[in-house]
């Protein structure tokens, strides 16, 4: 029998559990534990916070109707004050609440009833995404447009008046292939080939629900658009000229 798979540095990897249902939560974290994750469970947003005060995770698997404050309130936080990826559990039918989830930074969704074995694989996955990010040189060249500022090192986007705006995976895949090709007219065909993942599959097979969704993001008027422009027959536009700056990393 192949043993319990290790984390992606040397210990195993540190997922904070977030789910107020017991029954779901309790055997969920000893599969997780035998498939060689650290698991801490916490059972409303509030606790979660308060652990992670107390120690750090690699990953947080957060459910997203809990009572109190709701698992993407808790989202947001976490996208907004740390570099941590999340996965959202959620048993509606529905993809409004998916959607807002990855409009606001998640990582990847799971509708329940899941598949545990699912759920590992989607686990490992974003946490090589996470380390991967985290191997890139602590220099790293920032992209600067219309007072807006984009830094990829930590997929961090911030206004003119400096506020963090929280992006998805998606919106951030393609605004940055409009930064590194401004004034450049990109197809659909192309821009959805860099949509990569579940989120494709939320935006009806096109980019065009995901463009609408960064304009909302970076457009004093989305019904206008000045930025990202609709070049008819051809696809999009980045009506900007980009800035490239040099700098090193804040981390630590």
């Amino acid at each position: 029998m192949a043993s319990a798979p290790q984390g992606i540095g040397s210990l195993p990897d540190r997922i904070l559990l977030v789910d107020d249902e017991q029954a779901l939560r309790e055997p969920l974290a000893a599969y997780l534990g035998k498939q060689g994750f650290t698991v801490r469970e916490a059972e409303s947003a509030a606790k979660a916070r308060s652990m992670l005060q107390d120690g750090p995770a690699d990953l947080v698997l957060l459910d997203i109707m809990m009572p109190g404050e709701d698992g993407l309130s808790l989202c947001r936080h976490l996208v907004e004050t740390r570099s941590l990826p999340v996965i959202l559990l959620t048993a509606r039918g529905e993809a409004t609440d998916r959607i807002v989830g990855l409009e606001i930074g998640a990582d990847d969704y799971v509708v329940k009833p899941f598949e545990p074995r699912e759920l590992v694989a989607r686990i490992r996955s974003v946490l090589r995404r996470s380390a991967r990010a985290e191997a890139m040189p602590a220099i790293e060249r920032d992209y600067g447009f219309e007072g807006w500022r984009l830094d990829p090192l930590k997929r961090r986007l911030t206004d003119p008046e400096g506020a963090v705006v929280a992006i998805s995976s998606a919106e951030f895949r393609l605004l940055k292939a409009f930064l590194d090709h401004p004034r450049q007219v990109l197809d659909r065909d192309r821009l959805l080939d860099m949509v990569q993942g579940r989120e494709a599959h939320l935006f009806d097979r096109s980019v065009d629900n995901a463009i609408s969704r960064l304009r909302r993001k970076v457009e004093p008027d989305r019904t206008d658009p000045q930025l990202i422009l609709t070049v008819r027959g051809g696809g999009y536009m980045l009506a900007a000229d980009v800035t490239r700056h040099d700098s090193v990393s804040d981390e630590g």
